[in-house]
């Protein structure tokens, strides 16, 4: 399930790709209907993720770091909750054996897990912040 710190992250980062500079935390916190201490959280989040440029001053706020058709879904998604993975052991980035598992090799359950996080990752790493916001369906759409 999506937590309201993803779903706050997918809408900041529309935000900034419909953008030509930068938005400051309250233009975004109030056009996207976030409250401005979470949004706070989650563009330090995506700043420490590489994601987001934060400049102080007069001209300051957050922006992309990098193109928008360089940014997927997933890698906000990742930088955000962590690994798309339902479990530890499906995890390419972030594996671990789960803690009651016997057998990592042997587990009935793991294929099944491993078929979702692909089918889950290669549907999310093809969606960018440009295609979204250009209102491009994607072809699995």
């Amino acid at each position: 399930m999506l937590t309201n710190k993803a779903r706050y992250a997918l809408h900041a980062m529309l935000h900034l790709a419909r953008r030509d500079g930068p938005a400051t935390a309250d233009e975004i916190a109030e056009a996207e209907g976030i409250p401005r201490k979470f949004l706070e959280q989650v563009l330090a989040g995506l700043k420490a993720g590489g994601l987001v440029l934060g400049r102080r001053g007069p001209r300051g706020g957050y922006s992309l770091a990098r193109p928008a058709s360089s940014i997927s879904f997933a890698a906000i998604l990742r930088c955000i909750d962590g690994p798309l993975a339902l479990a530890p052991c499906a995890s390419q980035h972030s594996y671990a054996p789960c803690p009651d598992c016997k057998s990592v090799e042997t587990c009935e359950i793991r294929p099944a897990l491993i078929a979702v996080r692909n089918t889950t990752s290669l549907l999310l790493e093809g969606i960018s912040l440009a295609e979204v916001v250009g209102g491009r369906k994607t072809s699995f759409l």
